[in-house]
């Protein structure tokens, strides 16, 4: 197999960047338009445009059974597109599938390789199977056991690899071909904190040795950390896309989160909050505070006066910029981390 080039080295995605990053190609790595996918009634995917630039970290954020999973598989050729069109670096989807593939490596949620096999023999066959010689299998193989520091497991069988060193060979197993363009569906998800930060720091490497990454992830700090742009996937419609910074600031100019003092009434205090500022408050897992955002940062100072007129204690407060959970709940009323009820969704 052949693959293509990118035109040069590009740094890595910045979540801070005020637009998109002035030294990305202006070639385009993904373009759809009115992308849609019918399963019976159901449109898991539903006319979503995107458009992905060479040499970017592109995010695709939303909750279990949004279509993020059904979008990447079309977008990859591993589903057929009912509606709309796709291409890759100007390749049409549907018409030259073969070339696309050519373009791309994909790395799925569940593991790809063969437990069976060791990690060596995995990458070998992988590297067979796109049509490189035995010699120059093993050689790629070998340096990439070598990129995702897992040389000393090299001969073990996969079924004795953590988690992380699945996803890390798994991810390997899509660059044998060094492919222009990566797809990668919830990189992260079952991994514990250190092999997650190695991780991004590997996604981070790929762009700035000249990959496009174009990834999907249910969890908003890794949007954050990693994306340069983000689309917000919701119920298969795209709800927003922009940057991190632009998403955030659309909803407010600052947030504000309480942490309430233990036995405090946190439910009192949300609908407190509610009612002065006329927005919902998220409420934090352990159920312990709340934050939310106003277009004010002196609103603060109201809902803090409030509830101590009302004697409900706090342990702390922060004033800062809204985060992507926001976000997330002010575009579609639930958190990225909700599962959409079955009905409505096929894949995620």
């Amino acid at each position: 197999m052949t693959t293509r080039t990118p035109q040069a080295e590009r740094s890595s995605s910045s979540a801070d960047q005020a637009g998109r990053d002035s030294s990305l190609s202006d070639t385009v790595a993904v373009e759809a338009r009115g992308l849609t996918k019918l399963f019976g009634t159901n449109r898991a995917v539903d006319n979503i445009d995107l458009t992905v630039m060479e040499g970017e970290i592109f995010g695709v954020l939303g909750p279990n059974g949004a279509g993020k999973t059904t979008m990447l598989n079309m977008l990859a050729t591993l589903l057929p597109i009912d509606g709309g069109e796709a291409r890759i670096f100007g390749h049409d989807v549907r018409s030259e599938g073969h070339a696309v593939r050519q373009l791309i490596g994909v790395t799925s949620q569940f593991a790809s390789v063969d437990e069976n096999l060791t990690a060596r023999e995995n990458l070998w066959l992988f590297g067979r199977l796109q049509g490189l010689s035995s010699k120059r299998a093993h050689s790629i193989g070998d340096d990439l056991l070598a990129q995702f520091d897992l040389t000393e497991a090299a001969h073990r069988p996969i079924s004795q690899f953590s988690g992380g060193m699945r996803r890390r060979l798994d991810l390997a197993a899509s660059l044998i071909t060094r492919p222009a363009l990566i797809f990668l569906d919830e990189p992260t998800t079952g991994l514990d904190p250190r092999n997650r930060s190695q991780m991004w720091d590997t996604i981070r490497d790929l762009v700035a040795e000249g990959s496009t990454i174009m990834l999907t992830t249910q969890y908003l700090d890794e949007a954050d950390a990693l994306a340069g742009r983000i689309a917000v996937i919701d119920r298969g419609r795209k709800v927003a896309e922009g940057t991190p910074s632009q998403l955030k600031t659309q909803i407010g100019t600052s947030s504000l989160r309480v942490q309430m003092a233990e036995g405090a009434d946190t439910a009192k205090a949300v609908a407190l909050a509610a009612e002065l500022t006329r927005v919902t408050p998220i409420v934090s897992p352990t159920g312990s505070g709340f934050s939310l955002t106003l277009s004010d940062a002196n609103q603060a100072a109201d809902v803090l006066i409030a509830l101590r007129n009302h004697q409900l204690d706090i342990t702390s407060t922060t004033i800062e910029q809204p985060s992507l959970d926001e976000v997330f709940f002010a575009l579609t009323g639930h958190t990225s981390e909700t599962r959409l009820p079955e009905t409505e969704v096929s894949q995620s």
